[in-house]
């Protein structure tokens, strides 16, 4: 564009010196640049016929290199963009039962790296679009907003991660997202102890303070740290053969009705049953082998990959 600029000053002073006045000698320029085949405003000598010869070689190569920049600009850039953004929004639309992640700072890219490391897939919703890089589904915008929860395609997922940066945020997240979704399971961050029971009145199944599992987590590693190491590596070291898993019980489970004894679960699939689930939170640990299993609990067990995959095959 600078050097477009300086062309059309360049001819409008040569033009200037060739008697032509200001308004005349810029018409001048831009017709000849612009190459649209206007008459000469005043007759040319011989020296204003070679200046144009010099202006038309060095203003139309000027001219076309610089529309040429700007249109693969335009193109590629602008296009690229939204060719990319295009994808992105079918992509996420094709999602089912994925993790909608709000909030893209240290603790939700934490949350991100687990669930990728698992397999999982997973939508950012972020309003800071520089800290979007390298995300591969991501929806820009205010969590708290119900479009742009739609766009990150709340009705088809099946958990929320609420991780934005205040509690208030969170809160409104939380009661947003279970109005959209009431089947969806939501985890929300809270940064002090006195918010954790107002995450749960909006709508939040579980309310986790970061701060308050590092101390706790720290602590143990202090007091047993034999423990917190066999479950840390147990929890997130892929290379372990024995795992940690948790086996929903449905209502068409062919175990419905037995006891964990009659179910002859390590027997069966070598797996070991640690604790119960009921659902909601509560579990028994180490439970005793006359335990009816019943729709909607959940097994706690530990063993190898294959074996755990037997007690899902097995559970239904």
């Amino acid at each position: 564009m600078a050097l477009l600029l300086a062309v059309l000053v360049v001819g409008t002073v040569g033009y200037v010196l060739l008697g032509f006045t200001l308004l005349d000698a810029l018409y001048q320029t831009v017709t000849t640049v612009s190459t649209v085949g206007f008459r000469e405003i005043e007759p040319l000598g011989p020296g204003g016929q070679g200046f144009t010869i010099v202006l038309i070689l060095v203003g139309v190569g000027a001219a076309l290199y610089a529309f040429s920049v700007l249109i693969e600009t335009l193109l590629e850039g602008r296009l690229n963009e939204l060719l990319g953004r295009r994808r992105m929004e079918q992509s996420i639309a094709s999602m089912r039962g994925h993790v909608i992640i709000c909030g893209w700072g240290r603790v939700g890219r934490s949350i991100g790296a687990e669930l990728r490391t698992a397999g999982h897939e997973f939508v950012v919703v972020e309003r800071d679009e520089a800290r979007l890089g390298g995300v591969a589904h991501a929806v820009l915008g205010d969590a708290t907003e119900d479009d742009v929860l739609d766009r990150a395609g709340i009705a088809r997922a099946r958990s929320l991660v609420a991780a934005a940066d205040t509690d208030a945020a969170n809160s409104f997240i939380s009661l947003s997202a279970r109005a959209l979704n009431p089947g969806l399971f939501i985890v929300a961050r809270s940064r002090s102890a006195g918010s954790e029971e107002k995450l749960s009145r909006s709508g939040a199944d579980r309310v986790v303070n970061p701060q308050s599992i590092g101390g706790a987590r720290m602590a143990a590693f202090v007091l047993r740290p034999h423990v917190a190491e066999f479950l840390d590596v147990v929890m997130h070291e892929e290379q372990l053969e024995f795992r940690l898993e948790e086996v929903p019980v449905g209502r068409g489970s062919p175990l419905v009705g037995d006891t964990i004894r009659e179910a002859h679960i390590r027997d069966r699939t070598g797996a070991l049953v640690l604790a119960v689930g009921d659902g909601a939170g509560g579990f028994r640990t180490n439970p005793d082998p006359s335990t009816p299993l019943e729709a909607g609990q959940v097994i706690i067990a530990i063993g190898t990959q294959d074996e755990l995959d037997a007690l899902v095959a097995l559970v239904g």
